[in-house]
C-alpha cells in the first residue's frame, strides 16, 4: 500500500507532502488544474520515463519519493533480495528519484543508490497504471498466465507441473552425463586395457622401489665387501686349533704339577687353572667370531646376475611410471583404478539404460501434469472470458468481445510453467478478428477494459494486490456508465488500494478519500495545490462537477444523493 508521496519542484508543484490511506482515493479538479502532475510525480518516484520538462521552471532539479508499506509476504521483498538491496520486511519501503534540469536522474531504494531500471522493476511490483495507454501490466502478455492461474485457483496444478519439470530436467541432465561418461569411457577402453596389461605384466608391489634401491646399493658393494671378509677370515684360519692346543698344553702342565705333589691351592697351580679358563673363553669367542664371519660372507654371496636383474627391474618400473605420469609407488594404485574404470565401462551401458528409463518416466509425468494444467486453464479461461464479458456492457464496451487464448506449445518449448501460450485478446467490434489488448485505440476504453478485467479477477486469490491507478477511466462516458465505473472501482478498493483521476461525479461520489486539485497564484507564481476534502466540501465539489460554474441547490441535492448510494 502507498502511504505517502513527497513531491518537490515537479512542474507546477513546488512542495507537496501527501498521506494516502486505504480504499478508493479520487482526484478531481478542473481541466488543466494539474491532476496528472500527481501521477507524473508518482511515476517519477517509481521509475517511469521522465524528461527535463518535469522540472519546475527555475528549479535545479525535481524530486519525488513514494513510501510504501508492503505486506511481509509481498513478492517485492524477494525482488529486492535478488537485486542485492537491503530491506526489513517490517519497515516501510521508500522509492526516491531526482531529475535535474539537464535531464539526468538518480534513483534510490531505501536510500540505496540504484539504476532507474531497478527502480522501475520495484515500482511495477507495487503499482499498476491504467489509462492513456499506460496499462502496462495488461498489455504485457507475460502477466496473463499468472492472472489466469490465480483466477482458476490453479496453484496446486502449477506447482505439480513445476516439480515434474524439475524432475524431468534433472533426469535429462543425468542421461546427458551418462552419455558423456559412456562416450568417454568407450574411447578410453583400448588405452585402459593396454595400460593395465603393462602394469599387470610388471606386477609392481607396494614399497618395491625402495627395496630395489636398497638391494642395488648392497649388491654394488658386495664384491669389495667379500674381499674384506675374506681377509678377516684368513686371520682366523687355524686360530681355534692353536688356542685349543694351548689349552691342552696348560692342562698337561697343571696335571704334572699336581702329580708331583703340588696342592690345588698353590700359586702355580692356580695360575695354570686361570690361564686355561681364559683360553677356553678365547676359544669360544673365536669360534663365534669365525661363524659370524662365515654368515656375513654368505649374506654377500649373491648369484652373479642379481645386480643386473635388480637394475633392470628398477629401470622398467621407473620407465612405466614416467610413461603414465605417476610415481613408482602409485603404480599399484593406478592398477586398481584402471581396473575399476574398465568395469565401469562394462556397467555404464546398463546404467545408461536405467537413466533413460527414468527420463522417459519423468517426461511422461510432466506431459500428463502439463496436459491436466492446460485443460484446467482452458476451463478457467472460459469462465474468465464470460466474467469479463459480463462486465463490458455496463462499461460501454458492449461491442467488444474478450477471450483467453490458451494455445499449446511444442514440446521443445516446455518449461516449469507448462506447455501453454496464454494471451488475453479482444475484438473491438463485431466481426473484427481477435487481437492483443493493444488493439484498443482509446486510452479511456483501455482503462475501462482494465477495470472490467480487474473486476472479474477480484477476490480470486491473486495474492497481494498492487496499488491500482486509473487515469480518467470515465473518459467519454457519463450517467449509468460512469456509475458502473464508480461501482466497480469501489468493489476493487475493498481488497486493494485504488487511486483514480476522474471528471465524473458518479465516480467521485464513491471515494473513501477525496482530493481536489487546483491552481493557486498567478503569473510566474502559479502553483498546483492539493486539498483533502472533508464531507461538506466533497458535496460542494461533486455539485460543481454536476452543475459546472454555477452550483445550484439542485446540484447539491444530487451530490448528496450520489454520496448516499
Amino acid at each position: 500500500m502507498l502511504i505517502g508521496l513527497w513531491i518537490r519542484d515537479v512542474v507546477l508543484i513546488e512542495a507537496l507532502d501527501l498521506s494516502i490511506g486505504p480504499g478508493l482515493t479520487v482526484l478531481t479538479g478542473e481541466t488543466g488544474a494539474g491532476k496528472s502532475i500527481i501521477l507524473d510525480a508518482l511515476g517519477l518516484a517509481t521509475g517511469a520515463r521522465a524528461d527535463a520538462g518535469l522540472v519546475r521552471h527555475g528549479a535545479a532539479q525535481a524530486a519525488a519519493s513514494a513510501v510504501f508499506a508492503p505486506s511481509p509476504d509481498h513478492p517485492v521483498w524477494d525482488l529486492l533480495e535478488e537485486k542485492g538491496l537491503s530491506y526489513a520486511r517490517d519497515e516501510d519501503l521508500v522509492l526516491r528519484r531526482t531529475l535535474s534540469a539537464d535531464g539526468r536522474s538518480r534513483a534510490f531504494v531505501n536510500d540505496q543508490a540504484t539504476g532507474v531500471g531497478v527502480l522501475k522493476e520495484v515500482g511495477e511490483a507495487l503499482l499498476e497504471v491504467h489509462g492513456q495507454h499506460e496499462t502496462v501490466g495488461l498489455l504485457d502478455a507475460r502477466t496473463h498466465r499468472p492472472m489466469l492461474d490465480a483466477f482458476g485457483d490453479l496453484a496446486a496444478r502449477t506447482e505439480a507441473v513445476r516439480e515434474h519439470w524439475q524432475a524431468w530436467r534433472a533426469a535429462r541432465e543425468g542421461v546427458d552425463e551418462f552419455c558423456r561418461l559412456v562416450d568417454r569411457a568407450a574411447a578410453e577402453t583400448e588405452e585402459l586395457t593396454l595400460r593395465l596389461a603393462e602394469i599387470e605384466r610388471l606386477d609392481p608391489r607396494e614399497g618395491e622401489e625402495a627395496d630395489l634401491a636398497g638391494e642395488r646399493a648392497i649388491l654394488g658393494a658386495a664384491e669389495k665387501a667379500l674381499s674384506e671378509i675374506g681377509a678377516a677370515r684368513e686371520v682366523f684360519e687355524g686360530l681355534s686349533a692353536r688356542v685349543a692346543g694351548a689349552v691342552r698344553s696348560l692342562d698337561r702342565a697343571r696335571e704334572r704339577a699336581l702329580s708331583a705333589g703340588a696342592a690345588e691351592d698353590t700359586a702355580a697351580v692356580k695360575r695354570l687353572t686361570e690361564a686355561s679358563a681364559a683360553l677356553d673363553r678365547v676359544l669360544i669367542e673365536a669360534q663365534e667370531a669365525e661363524a659370524a664371519i662365515d654368515a656375513a660372507a654368505e649374506a654377500f654371496a649373491f648369484e652373479p646376475d642379481r645386480l643386473e636383474k635388480a637394475e633392470e627391474r628398477l629401470f622398467d618400473l621407473r620407465g612405466l611410471a614416467r610413461k603414465l605420469s605417476v610415481s613408482v609407488e602409485e603404480l599399484p594404485i593406478l592398477r586398481v583404478r584402471f581396473a575399476e574404470r574398465l568395469r565401469a565401462v562394462e556397467t555404464s551401458e546398463d546404467a545408461l539404460k536405467a537413466a533413460q528409463g527414468q527420463l522417459a518416466a519423468a517426461r511422461t509425468a510432466y506431459l500428463a501434469a502439463a496436459a491436466d494444467l492446460s485443460a484446467a486453464r482452458r476451463a478457467a479461461g472460459e469462465t474468465l472470458s464470460a466474467a469479463v464479458m459480463a462486465e463490458l456492457a455496463p462499461l460501454k464496451l458492449e461491442k467488444a468481445r474478450f477471450r483467453v487464448a490458451v494455445e499449446p506449445l511444442p514440446e521443445d518449448r516446455a518449461g516449469p510453467t507448462g506447455l501453454d501460450r496464454i494471451a488475453f485478446e479482444i475484438a473491438t467490434n463485431p466481426g473484427a478478428p481477435f487481437a492483443d489488448l493493444g488493439a484498443i485505440a482509446s486510452g479511456g476504453e483501455l482503462a475501462r477494459f482494465a477495470l472490467a478485467l480487474k473486476a472479474a479477477l477480484a477476490g480470486r486469490g491473486a495474492g497481494p494486490q498492487p496499488l491500482m491507478i486509473f487515469d480518467e477511466v470515465d473518459q467519454g462516458v457519463g450517467g449509468a456508465v460512469a456509475d458502473a465505473v464508480g461501482l466497480r472501482l469501489k468493489r476493487l478498493a475493498r481488497e486493494a488500494q485504488v487511486l483514480v483521476v476522474t471528471h465524473s461525479p458518479q465516480v467521485a461520489a464513491r471515494g473513501d478519500t477525496h482530493w481536489r486539485i487546483a491552481k493557486a497564484g498567478e503569473g510566474d507564481r502559479l502553483r498546483t495545490v492539493v486539498e483533502p476534502l472533508p464531507a461538506a466540501d466533497r458535496e460542494e465539489e461533486i455539485a460543481r462537477m454536476l452543475a459546472g460554474a454555477q452550483i445550484t441547490d439542485a446540484a447539491r441535492a444530487a451530490a448528496r444523493a450520489l454520496m448516499a448510494v
